[in-house]
């Protein structure tokens, strides 16, 4: 019997091309490491996320921060938009699947892109130093571009509901340990707390502290990762939240909850009432 393939087949086949994973009857690898040795190898989620985006398995110790990063951001509670849509989609009768997706598709820029916004910060400072701008200079010039481009609001400082966020020190603390044992730079944490400095100065000396977008940015840039990413790690990360508080809402129960309780009538502020006039 021949082996050979035809041109349909050859083209049909290569519809498709991955680097990611060679899938085929009784064999499953991920980045050309079988499914069988990572998991008798201890491989966790995390390391996976990063073999599968990056192509190479972690160190231990990047695996450690990516772990720490991804866990840190998994939830803000129903306030957070994403969490809200979650629950009232629950509500609907709807199923987790749905639930989820719902509220993974709200975010965006706004609320879910911070982080990718801040990375883009961090490296244009960086490459600004680089191509021989001191610190400040390079932090107030990218600075300025940002706010240019995105608006007054700085991605990453500053909370609405924190006046400090208590997810920011303990990850900074893990980049200065992984820093201090030349595991990472430690380059981004020291642009990160410049940009804190400058912002500082222009306020007065008064301090908008970084929130958990900004720290979480530092990592993502001291790992290596894509801005883009950080964004879509975001994502994943968020919704261990989303299909937690989407479970719980389905055994609260509820029918049709919307983002206000129904005692609560939204303000209306159209058109005075007035009569349909009779048609002809």
């Amino acid at each position: 019997m021949t082996t050979d393939k035809s041109a349909a087949q050859i083209a049909s086949e290569d519809w498709w091309r991955t680097d990611i994973i060679d899938m085929q009857p009784g064999v499953i690898r991920y980045r050309g490491y079988a499914i069988q040795d990572l998991i008798a190898g201890g491989i966790g989620l995390a390391q996976m996320i990063w073999l599968m985006t990056r192509g190479e398995l972690p160190t231990p110790a990047q695996g450690r921060l990516l772990d720490a990063v991804l866990m840190s951001a998994v939830d803000h509670g129903p306030q957070a938009p994403s969490i809200a849509i979650a629950r009232i989609a629950a509500t609907c009768g709807v199923g987790l699947n749905n639930a989820m997706g719902s509220a993974v598709n709200v975010l965006g820029d706004v609320h879910g892109g911070a982080g990718e916004q801040a990375m883009e910060l961090y490296l244009d400072i960086a490459a600004r130093i680089d191509a021989g701008a001191a610190a400040q200079d390079a932090t107030g010039a990218a600075l300025d571009a940002f706010v240019a481009e995105h608006g007054k609001f700085i991605s990453g400082f500053g909370h609405r509901f924190h006046p400090v966020d208590p997810r920011t020190a303990p990850l900074l603390a893990l980049v200065d340990a992984a820093a201090a044992r030349g595991d990472v730079a430690g380059r981004f944490a020291g642009i990160a707390r410049t940009v804190e400095d400058v912002l500082a100065a222009r306020k007065g000396g008064r301090r908008i502290p970084m929130n958990i977008d900004g720290a979480t940015a530092v990592v993502y840039a001291e790992l290596g990762f894509a801005p883009a990413l950080a964004r879509g790690l975001f994502c994943l990360s968020r919704s261990v939240g989303i299909l937690a508080h989407a479970w719980e809402q389905t055994q609260q129960g509820g029918r049709n909850k919307g983002p206000i309780p129904r005692s609560f009538i939204p303000t209306y502020s159209g058109h005075a009432p007035r009569p349909v006039s009779p048609q002809e």
